[in-house]
């Protein structure tokens, strides 16, 4: 038997790793800097790519991902502001995405505006991250969000999977506690919509039946939906009794985090519920105009398709 050319193996293991190992995010980027006024815009393309290879390249987990199973997301930097050569404001949009089983749709996770985004990036310095301790604004709000897509990610396969990864996001909170800047802190939002409130609902057992609606609603209703249409979405119908629950219980007046998966779902759940019978459309309307009275007249299309 002829052997194979030693050069040859090795090319082969290092195109089959490609294939298997990869980082665990999938996250495209994007800087707009329409609002600041200056002539250096350079430097917000080098923010880019640095955010991009940073998300990208990051280790977050110690699982192994095959390529195709990056979890896809996108963060979107809007730029408002250059306070100095080194130091930006503005806003950033998270949203992350998760395949629906055995089918080529996509569901949104979450869709998130973060209003208190200030940090500081000199043009070409590597940026720096450390779990253990709050060394830049920019990594500690990246790395959080990082965590936060996966947990919601993790939650919607396994029924609290996504705990480990939303506790390293409450760490780096902690870590910033002293940060200078914005975001970080109970008493800086009175409506309790910045990174602490987001984390802190998150993880509060007040709010656990919304991470129960994140499994119930992905594993039992959208991935049995290819095979078994009536039966998931009777799961899905039945798993809005979890937010109802929430909703009527306000563990707080604000209930961000509540609105955080409404925003996410509200467009789907009509997709979802327009094509299912009378009963099951008055009942899902009656929780959805309850618990989320703005869409009210979004979740009256249920009621009206044929």
């Amino acid at each position: 038997m002829k052997r194979m050319h030693p050069y040859l193996i090795i090319a082969l293991l290092i195109m089959f790793s490609s294939h298997i190992v990869a980082q665990e995010l999938k996250c495209n980027i994007q800087v707009v800097s329409q609002q600041v006024q200056g002539t250096n815009k350079q430097v917000f393309q080098t923010l880019q790519t640095a955010i991009y290879e940073f998300m990208n390249s990051t280790v977050w987990t110690n699982h192994v991902y095959a390529f195709d199973e990056r979890v896809e997301c996108n963060l979107l930097f809007n730029i408002t502001d250059q306070i100095s050569a080194d130091e930006f404001k503005g806003t950033l949009q998270i949203q992350s995405r998760r395949p629906v089983f055995n089918t080529n749709y996509n569901t949104v996770m979450i869709n998130y505006m973060d209003n208190d985004i200030h940090f500081r990036y000199v043009e070409f310095e590597p940026l720096q991250f450390d779990e253990t301790q709050h060394l830049s604004n920019l990594t500690s709000i990246l790395a959080f969000y990082a965590y936060i897509i996966l947990g919601f990610d993790y939650d919607s396969f396994s029924f609290e999977g996504g705990t480990p990864y939303f506790q390293r996001a409450e760490n780096i909170v902690n870590n910033a506690q002293n940060a200078r800047e914005v975001g970080w802190k109970a008493f800086e939002s009175t409506s309790h919509k910045n990174r602490y409130w987001l984390i802190n609902d998150i993880l509060d057992d007040k709010y656990a039946p919304i991470r129960e609606f994140n499994y119930r609603y992905h594993r039992h209703g959208l991935d049995l939906m290819d095979e078994k249409v009536v039966e998931g979405r009777a799961a899905i119908a039945e798993s809005l009794e979890n937010l109802q629950k929430v909703y009527r219980d306000k563990p707080d007046p604000f209930m961000q985090i509540l609105k955080v998966i409404l925003d996410a779902k509200a467009d789907e759940f009509v997709n979802i519920f327009s094509e299912s019978f009378v009963e099951e459309k008055n009942r899902v309307v009656t929780i959805l105009q309850e618990i989320d009275p703005s869409n009210q007249p979004k979740y009256q299309r249920i009621l009206s398709a044929g």
